[in-house]
């Protein structure tokens, strides 16, 4: 596909972004991963982003990036994450074109809930010597998190419930399936600063199950320590954190791999609404990063 120059312009105005968030609500559920990111923006913009668009009031394709002036890690793909929006595939693809759109010498992630994204990255970042790998999740959502039931445990003694601590940010980065890189720690430390989060603490007030939000404010890494399973802790922590999340004004979004079985069987329990849309996760690696981690 022979795309154009696309002209690029990043939104400073707040009275412009709150119609934006406004705008986005009229295309869910394709627009949540931008509009969560639109709304932390709005909302004291805690992880310093911002959004860019082919034009305005009519764009046809919005990003959230991170603000050019603050601090990043060329070899971190967590904080370098864009979330993805379009109305129109060929001013999405003219807009990733554009030289001042996209850091392309750093690793980085684009997230979105469309179809054509893998292929639109893999055309453009082919020049540049930039690797893309797909990852595809189940997305879903709890339409009314306040309707969902209480969860009382009968256990003894009952569950302390707290937020995250930023000393728990070495646990969670050993048990993330996407973790274990200290710039994973660091993104963790971050997200435990600037979203909300629950956890469930033992008697040595040690996080034993627990679930935080992300820049896009998405639930992500739901865990609990393989030897409290099957206690209910998820159910608490899942309730617990969608309806703090919901009371914010936020929508209590997630997303789940299609092998997890445990977690879709919780989901469903909950009446949590498995959205048509899949969620897609792309990872974009300069060509000497790449050459960099195989020796």
């Amino acid at each position: 596909m022979l795309t154009t120059s696309q002209k690029m312009l990043v939104l400073n105005c707040s009275t412009k972004l709150q119609s934006l968030e406004h705008m986005l609500m009229k295309y869910f559920p394709e627009s949540l991963k931008v509009y969560g990111a639109v709304l932390n923006i709005n909302r004291g913009n805690p992880f310093k982003k911002e959004v860019v668009v082919d034009s305005w009031p009519e764009f046809k394709a919005v990003i959230t990036r991170r603000q050019r002036q603050a601090e990043s890690d060329d070899l971190d793909p967590f904080t370098n994450a864009y979330a993805v929006f379009y109305k129109d595939l060929q001013a999405y693809w003219a807009l990733l074109e554009n030289p001042e759109t996209i850091n392309w010498e750093q690793v980085f992630q684009i997230q979105g809930l469309q179809d054509g994204l893998f292929e639109v990255s893999k055309a453009v970042a082919g020049p540049k010597l930039v690797d893309v790998k797909q990852s595809s999740f189940q997305m879903v959502i709890h339409p009314d998190p306040d309707a969902l039931p209480e969860v009382k445990l009968k256990l003894n003694p009952a569950p302390r419930l707290a937020s995250l601590d930023v000393s728990h940010a070495s646990l969670l980065n050993e048990t993330w399936s996407r973790g274990g890189s200290e710039q994973c720690r660091k993104y963790l430390v971050n997200l435990i600063c600037c979203f909300p989060s629950v956890c469930v603490l033992d008697e040595n007030g040690s996080p034993v199950s627990w679930g935080l939000t992300d820049q896009f404010a998405t639930m992500i890494h739901g865990y609990t320590l393989p030897e409290h399973r099957r206690k209910g802790y998820s159910r608490l922590i899942a309730t617990t954190l969608a309806k703090k999340l919901h009371s914010r004004g936020f929508p209590a979004q997630g997303n789940v791999l299609e092998d997890n079985l445990p977690s879709i069987t919780l989901l469903k329990s909950m009446n949590a609404q498995f959205l048509p849309c899949p969620f897609v996760r792309l990872t974009h690696t300069p060509f000497q990063f790449l050459a960099a981690s195989n020796l």
